[in-house]
Protein backbone atom coordinates (compact mmCIF):
# COMPACT_ATOMS: atom_id res chain seq x y z
CA UNK A 1 0.00 0.00 0.00
CA UNK A 2 1.58 3.55 -0.64
CA UNK A 3 0.89 6.29 1.37
CA UNK A 4 1.81 9.84 0.83
CA UNK A 5 3.29 11.39 3.76
CA UNK A 6 1.67 14.82 3.56
CA UNK A 7 -1.71 15.29 5.27
CA UNK A 8 -4.83 15.25 3.47
CA UNK A 9 -7.16 17.76 5.85
CA UNK A 10 -9.98 18.18 3.45
CA UNK A 11 -13.89 16.87 4.21
CA UNK A 12 -14.08 13.35 3.25
CA UNK A 13 -17.14 10.72 2.30
CA UNK A 14 -17.43 6.99 2.88
CA UNK A 15 -18.38 5.17 -0.44
CA UNK A 16 -18.40 1.31 -0.52
CA UNK A 17 -15.88 0.96 2.76
CA UNK A 18 -13.40 3.78 0.80
CA UNK A 19 -12.72 7.20 2.14
CA UNK A 20 -13.02 9.14 -0.97
CA UNK A 21 -12.54 13.12 -0.98
CA UNK A 22 -15.68 14.84 -0.51
CA UNK A 23 -15.34 17.56 -3.24
CA UNK A 24 -13.96 17.59 -7.02
CA UNK A 25 -11.92 20.76 -6.11
CA UNK A 26 -10.15 19.24 -3.25
CA UNK A 27 -9.73 15.98 -5.40
CA UNK A 28 -8.40 18.04 -8.15
CA UNK A 29 -5.48 20.18 -6.05
CA UNK A 30 -4.32 16.81 -4.90
CA UNK A 31 -4.18 15.21 -8.51
CA UNK A 32 -1.65 18.19 -9.64
CA UNK A 33 0.57 17.73 -6.90
CA UNK A 34 0.72 13.96 -6.94
CA UNK A 35 1.17 14.57 -11.06
CA UNK A 36 4.22 16.73 -10.18
CA UNK A 37 5.76 14.48 -7.78
CA UNK A 38 5.31 11.11 -9.53
CA UNK A 39 6.08 12.79 -13.12
CA UNK A 40 2.83 11.53 -14.62
CA UNK A 41 -0.91 12.59 -15.60
CA UNK A 42 -3.37 12.19 -12.60
CA UNK A 43 -6.83 12.87 -13.66
CA UNK A 44 -10.44 12.35 -10.71
CA UNK A 45 -13.02 10.32 -10.93
CA UNK A 46 -16.47 10.25 -9.25
CA UNK A 47 -17.15 7.35 -7.35
CA UNK A 48 -20.35 6.76 -5.97
CA UNK A 49 -20.38 10.15 -3.63
CA UNK A 50 -16.87 11.06 -3.52
CA UNK A 51 -14.38 11.40 -5.79
CA UNK A 52 -10.73 9.85 -6.24
CA UNK A 53 -7.49 10.00 -8.02
CA UNK A 54 -6.50 8.27 -10.99
CA UNK A 55 -3.59 7.20 -12.92
CA UNK A 56 -0.73 5.22 -14.85
CA UNK A 57 2.44 4.26 -12.38
CA UNK A 58 4.98 1.92 -13.72
CA UNK A 59 2.35 0.49 -16.30
CA UNK A 60 -0.31 0.31 -13.75
CA UNK A 61 -3.79 1.41 -13.45
CA UNK A 62 -3.80 3.16 -9.94
CA UNK A 63 -6.78 4.61 -7.67
CA UNK A 64 -6.10 7.00 -4.58
CA UNK A 65 -7.97 7.93 -1.42
CA UNK A 66 -7.38 8.38 2.12
CA UNK A 67 -6.97 6.34 4.85
CA UNK A 68 -5.73 8.34 8.16
CA UNK A 69 -6.03 11.77 6.48
CA UNK A 70 -3.03 10.66 3.59
CA UNK A 71 -3.14 9.39 0.28
CA UNK A 72 -3.36 5.47 -0.36
CA UNK A 73 -3.84 3.37 -3.09
CA UNK A 74 -7.26 2.05 -3.08
CA UNK A 75 -8.96 -0.57 -4.84
CA UNK A 76 -11.13 0.82 -7.79
CA UNK A 77 -14.70 0.71 -6.88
Amino acid sequence: MTIFSASVFDATVIYNGQELFKGQGSATMWAEKVAKELETPISVEKIGTGWALRGRVDGEDVSWGIYGQRLSRIEAV
